[in-house]
């Protein structure tokens, strides 16, 4: 039960009151978003490994997904047009589902290495074209589907998040091995985690067998 509880006092409610917290926009800002992918987003997507991509349903419930294949996994068709393949995942379809019921998308490229990020807003259709489909095959297996973004909003994000949080310093990586597997989290949360230490590492193993065989 969330004991914590809001002071209405200091709930923000209206954009006038927001933006006198803050200095105005430097014009630059404002100058940089366009509306088209230019030659230098179009050389940052053919870089880029990996993406988040956020989508919301009718409703207003949001959900961000990551996506990540070799760089230059996400094609781009034209200037406007860019198309992301679905990969197998854990057919949850979340980001797929929220596409149908609103199409309006946002995605964050990242490149391994490099502090700024490039932001790409737009309209998403769901194909199920077999060419492009073809096109995107890794290890001889298509996507089932592919997202296809009409580009609206093109703007390249500036490195303070990344600089802040040393995302890329080894000197700031975490050992994995101090947090649970990502199964036993699970299961800790759920259904409740077997004692037998062996018998977590057997399925902890057998996850890990999972992605070899299910990656594409």
């Amino acid at each position: 039960m969330n004991g914590f509880k809001l002071n209405p006092e200091f709930v923000i409610r209206d954009e006038q009151s927001l933006r006198s917290l803050f200095d105005a926009t430097h014009a630059l800002a404002l100058q940089k978003c366009q509306d088209s992918l230019g030659k230098h987003a179009q050389d940052f997507i053919r870089r880029s490994p990996f993406l988040c991509i956020g989508t919301q349903d009718l409703n207003g419930k949001a959900d961000v997904s990551p996506r990540g294949d070799p760089a230059g996994f996400v094609k781009i068709l034209d200037e406007r047009t860019l198309v992301i393949p679905d990969r197998p995942g854990n057919n949850r379809l979340d980001t797929l589902v929220n596409i149908l019921a609103n199409p309006t998308v946002g995605l964050l490229f990242i490149i391994p290495g490099f502090d700024d990020t490039l932001r790409v807003n737009g309209r998403a259709t769901l194909v199920k074209d077999a060419d492009l489909l073809a096109s995107m095959s890794v290890n001889d297996r298509a996507p089932k589907l592919a997202i296809v973004v009409e580009v609206s909003e093109v703007f390249m994000h500036c490195a303070k998040a990344f600089r802040r949080s040393h995302l890329w310093s080894p000197d700031h990586f975490q050992d994995r091995t101090t947090m649970p597997s990502l199964l036993k989290i699970i299961l800790d949360e759920t259904t409740g985690a077997p004692a037998d230490g062996n018998e977590m590492r057997r399925i902890d193993e057998d996850l890990e067998d999972e992605y070899k065989r299910t990656l594409y």
